[in-house]
């Protein structure tokens, strides 16, 4: 009797414990998030891990398509690169950087071509994908919208506690990782900015880029 008695209060004792836990684990889930900077020669990336309101860098880097030369086989890199990543850190949300309405068409093509071969491998994994003008990053990172690369690195560096001697070469890198943070600051809040789950997702919001013909 005193056995059962004892066993009936140890697995009250675990239920409490599980139940603490997945409460806290449902009111700080972790997370995943990929961010993205789209480019024609040098394309950045960083991943970070969310824990509650608490971010760390997991990684960052660069995919560079400088030598080369055809430009679908660099958008073939651009994939099949952007898939390894999604496959080696399993993110649950990508976040890219829009591209910018600039003066010179040809290059807002190719930025364009390239940013949407990145959102083609998120989609193929399932991941739900979120675009966000230059602007709003800068704004979100820095405070100003028309921050420079140098100034969002400096406020990533202090944000994420990063080691300035290890940044990468290209600012890409750190650009990246400002786009999944800004994401990440954007948790929670009601946010104007695109998002996608899905190809039929991706096509209806997007009916004015597809050619008809």
């Amino acid at each position: 009797m005193e056995r059962k008695q004892q066993w009936a209060t140890n697995w009250r004792i675990i239920r409490i414990w599980i139940d603490r836990n997945m409460t806290t684990a449902q009111q700080n889930p972790s997370k995943i998030i990929l961010g993205i900077d789209p480019g024609t020669n040098v394309m950045g990336y960083g991943v970070i891990r969310v824990h509650g309101n608490k971010a760390e860098m997991v990684v960052m880097g660069v995919i560079d398509m400088r030598r080369e030369k055809d430009v679908y086989l660099r958008l073939g890199k651009v994939f099949e690169r952007v898939t390894s990543i999604i496959e080696t850190y399993l993110p649950d949300e990508m976040a890219i950087e829009a591209p910018f309405f600039g003066k010179n068409i040809q290059s807002m093509l190719k930025l364009g071509r390239a940013q949407g071969v990145a959102i083609a491998a998120a989609i193929n994994h399932d991941i739900p994908i979120f675009e966000y003008a230059p602007l709003k990053i800068k704004m979100a990172i820095t405070g100003q919208g028309q921050a420079s690369k140098e100034q969002v690195a400096d406020m990533l560096l202090r944000l994420l506690k990063l080691d300035k001697d290890n940044l990468p070469k290209f600012m890409d890198a750190t650009d990246a990782l400002g786009v999944a943070y800004c994401h990440y600051l954007q948790t929670g809040r009601p946010v104007n900015n695109v998002s996608y789950k899905g190809w039929k997702d991706f096509i209806n919001k997007n009916k004015e880029r597809i050619n008809s013909k």
